[in-house]
């Protein structure tokens, strides 16, 4: 296995990424090679690239690329050569431009993606004093790197490792072609179209989404546990997964909505003042619940599925009341009978029945879903994913034509919105990221105004009360080029 091959690679791609390469020089100014003789046979030889504001040699700062090649007298007991290591590092000096981008959730999201279970990536990418696991250290493939994890606190400075086995193979070229592009982005030096595109080809078997049909995973979910809540931003269609899960299923299904005044007697059983009598008299009224208990308690009913929309609007311990007891979704029937109504009470739930509940994880006004409601309870995330089409061009941009409908999807707002989440939202912030139904419009005026009126507002609204704080200039720069409107004035 070549260094001289696998350096030119890699300066190819750095090229192809956006990177300025001049040829005609041995070293650019943002390469380092140190693959001598003497550097390998000390268990210190590495090639890549480093920041370009740093000298071009010794010690350095912050985020590198860093190639360990394996010595060619390492072979295994077959006589190959051992394997090589591609990492993402930090210059032993630490952090002196890199800190604020070593925050940004995204550059580990990335990173975390290119490496498998025999790779390594840290959870904090501004810790440089932790090591490397001994799990890790310790792999039989890396023992020719033991001398070399010690030399100058390499195994402390390495926040995402990935070993390859052979870096001239397929699947060694598309790791390493990975590697860089991840750090073409944390240099942003891809500065058009294609160059952009090259970098997301590069990374695409590797951030891609599993294609997975959340209206079949929620069916078997569903059939399994019975009770399960759909949880994700506003726009990810939960409501209507929810009907399409009940479709799929040829259940009956009775709706209704859950807000702060949604009491006992509205979900379960109530008495209301009979308006039509001339005297004070009350009528029975049932409520919803009640309504699909019955509907499942028909003789020969099939599946019935009570849908509850915006279950945390709601005082959850008021509305369900003792039913809360008949929540799990293998119960057996026991002696302890619960009171529907003055003629119904039950042990257990019918088998047929189902419900499906759906909660808006962006609006932080809302109760918190106490733990044992979560453990009577599946939750499954809906999360905001692209949607698929014809493409098409309108008034010069690219859409997606939706089939069979009128609509269209704006892939292109939704992919910048998209990727400024991905970047620089928490984990916990990702769940405030509008969901695709955010970007289906009918034209290009309708979709310029659902930005202008709902998601500039709510992405101000974020702003406003400190959250992704570090994307204000990636949005504002959004909104002033898509609608010519400042998050700052």
């Amino acid at each position: 296995m070549s260094i001289e091959n696998t350096r030119i690679f890699i300066k190819q791609k750095a090229e192809e990424f956006g990177a300025k390469i001049d040829w005609t020089k041995d070293r650019q100014e943002f390469e380092r090679n140190n693959t001598s003789a003497e550097a390998l046979n000390d268990d210190g030889g590495y090639f890549g690239f480093i920041s370009p504001e740093e000298d071009p040699s010794g010690v350095f700062h912050d985020f590198s690329l860093t190639i360990f090649p394996s010595n060619q007298q390492d072979v295994d007991a077959n006589g190959n050569t051992k394997p090589w290591l591609i990492c993402l590092g930090i210059g032993s000096s630490g952090f002196k431009n890199d800190y604020e981008t070593a925050s940004f959730p995204g550059l580990r999201r990335i990173f975390s993606k290119l490496v498998d279970e025999e790779g390594f990536c840290k959870t904090n990418f501004l810790d440089i004093e932790t090591s490397l696991p001994k799990s890790f250290r310790e792999n039989p493939k890396l023992t020719h790197f033991k001398k070399t994890f010690k030399k100058n606190n390499y195994d402390k400075v390495l926040p995402a490792c990935q070993i390859v086995d052979d870096p001239e193979s397929d699947t060694g070229k598309k790791v390493i072609s990975a590697f860089v592009a991840g750090y073409a982005k944390l240099r942003e030096w891809a500065t058009n179209e294609p160059q952009r595109k090259a970098i997301s080809k590069a990374l695409e078997p590797f951030l891609k989404q599993d294609n997975i049909s959340d209206e079949d995973e929620i069916c078997k979910l569903l059939i399994e546990r019975r009770f399960v809540v759909l949880q994700g931003p506003p726009g990810t269609g939960k409501t209507r997964t929810a009907k399409a899960v009940v479709e799929k299923l040829n259940a009956v299904s009775i709706f209704t909505q859950f807000h702060a005044e949604t009491s006992y007697s509205d979900f379960i059983y109530g008495i209301r003042p009979d308006i039509k009598k001339d005297s004070i008299s009350y009528i029975p009224v049932i409520g919803k619940f009640t309504e699909a208990l019955l509907e499942a308690q028909k003789p020969n009913s099939g599946n019935v599925v009570l849908i509850i929309d915006e279950i945390n609007r709601a005082n959850l311990a008021n509305v369900l009341g003792p039913i809360f007891y008949l929540f799990e979704h293998k119960m057996e029937a026991s002696s302890v009978k619960i009171e529907i109504t003055s003629d119904l009470k039950i042990d257990k739930l019918p088998d047929n029945f189902f419900v499906i509940a759906t909660m808006n994880t962006a609006d932080r006004s809302l109760a918190v879903v106490d733990f044992a409601l979560r453990r009577r309870f599946a939750w499954y995330d809906l999360k905001p994913k692209s949607i698929s089409g014809n493409k098409k061009k309108l008034t010069d941009i690219n859409v997606l034509e939706i089939e069979n409908s009128n609509n269209f999807f704006f892939v292109e707002d939704y992919t910048k919105v998209s990727e400024i989440f991905y970047w620089h939202a928490s984990s916990s912030e990702l769940s405030l990221q509008p969901g695709q139904g955010y970007f289906i419009a009918l034209n290009f005026e309708e979709m310029t105004n659902r930005i202008k009126y709902e998601i500039f507002p709510l992405i101000k609204e974020y702003i406003q009360e400190g959250l992704i704080r570090s994307s204000n200039e990636e949005f504002n720069n959004f909104f002033m080029s898509r609608i010519n409107q400042s998050l700052f004035e």
